[in-house]
């Protein structure tokens, strides 16, 4: 996922530790019971990275989990995907979701049980691979809700799925196991709710969530700009394709500008620009890559047309022919918007303040960052409530550091990014949970 860094700055000079639990609970006193075992899989999954659709013991060894707590299991949905099924009776279908794929990421957190794994992802470079995004919390959570949920089967009744996800990082798990008949071949799912945690500037444990739109729809766009090349001596010769990609570049930046509403949020950046091969000859080819950030459908469509725009018409200013001009490429499939149904995501943010206390339940502000657990709701919008939440995951001693010293918090993503992973798996897993148990009711309860 891409880097969560919410606006948090009050949090930042909060206190680093919470005041006594709003409500203590037996739901609570059990996962405590639980809590070595699940840190002691977290700390295997850590050490055990696998990338994007190449999960296959990672899964192996939760699916495994799943069949020793009673769920109905079947792996290999979407490719990696692990569906896990309980039915308890007559009721509403709860899915609960976790991502498993780590990155492709030389860890140097210095943990003792850091990844020394390796691996070839298809960009062809052998790299260390590493849960740099969480996702190792994000399973050891949802392994801990399992065994509380399964343990509680006289506390509610309907239909739990449980899914273990791949290739978030590349947007495209989801939207495989969807297409592998996720809500054909097992029951469809009234709500679904997953969590992510964050390097924020709130103390680690603390709950954000979003309603309306929280993370953005994440396009990759290519433009490969023709030219006519020639000797750097002699430009008047050539169409200067370096020179006709940079004016692209630069005219991009009024697609935002001067295109799209102030009060819609939308981002065009370009990543990356090849041109050239030595200092006297002028390409005959350049080559852009573009990240381009939206929230609505029309604002995605409005930002890809003056993209085209944009290329076509700075070709033509530059004299290029209708055969050569630049030719636009918008990576599909894409990773869709997040959109947590608001009425849904208030509900749960309000069991979430009176199980955990309002100082620890927040409402953060939505991000340009993407994640394809919009493809559950967006596969059917009518049918399906979805929440994403986030966890902060900032270790006390960073969020000192952030608060006294100004230094920086590592990202998602980063080398170094080691978050306090007792209080994600902790507060993810009885979040989970309780939302469960909540949507759930036993009959007569």
């Amino acid at each position: 996922m891409s880097n969560l860094r919410p606006t948090l700055l009050a949090a930042a000079a909060a206190a680093l530790t919470f005041a006594t639990p709003a409500q203590a609970n037996d739901l609570r006193a059990s996962l405590e019971e639980d809590m070595p075992g699940l840190m002691e899989l977290y700390r295997d999954l850590h050490a055990n990275p696998e990338l994007s659709f190449e999960e296959h013991q990672t899964a192996a060894k939760l699916a495994k989990r799943m069949r020793d707590l009673g769920f109905e299991v079947t792996e290999g949905v979407g490719q990696t995907g692990v569906v896990s099924v309980m039915k308890n009776g007559d009721g509403p279908v709860v899915m609960l979701r976790a991502d498993m794929d780590g990155l492709p990421v030389i860890e140097q957190t210095g943990l003792p049980y850091a990844s020394k794994v390796t691996a070839t992802p298809a960009s062809g470079v052998t790299t260390g691979v590493m849960h740099a995004c969480g996702h190792d919390t994000h399973m050891a959570g949802f392994i801990g809700a399992a065994q509380l949920l399964a343990e509680r089967k006289d506390e509610w009744s309907g239909t739990l799925v449980m899914i273990l996800q791949p290739a978030e990082e590349l947007g495209l798990g989801a939207i495989a196991m969807i297409e592998d008949g996720l809500y054909e071949r097992f029951p469809k799912p009234e709500y679904v709710l997953a969590f992510h945690d964050a390097a924020a500037p709130a103390p680690a444990g603390t709950i954000g969530y979003t309603p309306g739109y929280a993370l953005a729809n994440v396009d990759s766009v290519d433009i490969t700009v023709k030219g006519i090349g020639g000797h750097g001596a002699y430009p008047h010769t050539t169409i200067d394709p370096v020179v006709l990609a940079s004016g692209i570049v630069m005219k991009l930046q009024t697609v935002v500008s001067r295109n799209s509403s102030p009060l819609d949020p939308a981002v065009i950046t370009v990543g990356s620009f090849h041109a050239g091969a030595k200092h006297n000859i002028i390409s005959d080819e350049a080559k852009l890559q573009l990240t381009v950030r939206s929230y609505s459908d029309e604002s995605r469509q409005q930002l890809l047309d003056g993209i085209r725009r944009v290329a076509r018409g700075e070709a033509i200013t530059a004299g290029l022919p209708e055969d050569m001009l630049p030719v636009v490429t918008v990576e599909d499939p894409y990773t869709p918007s997040t959109y947590n149904d608001p009425d849904f995501s208030e509900e749960r943010a309000a069991a979430f303040r009176s199980r955990f206390g309002d100082g620890r339940v927040m409402q953060w502000p939505a991000v340009m960052g993407g994640e394809d657990f919009s493809q559950f709701r967006r596969a059917d919008p009518e049918g399906v409530k979805s929440m994403i939440f986030w966890i902060s995951g900032t270790p006390a001693e960073m969020l000192t550091a952030l608060r006294e010293e100004g230094k920086p918090l590592p990202s998602l993503h980063s080398p170094f990014w080691a978050p306090d992973a007792e209080a994600v798996v902790r507060t993810g897993a009885e979040a989970l949970a309780s939302s469960a148990l909540d949507l759930m009711p036993a009959k007569g309860g």
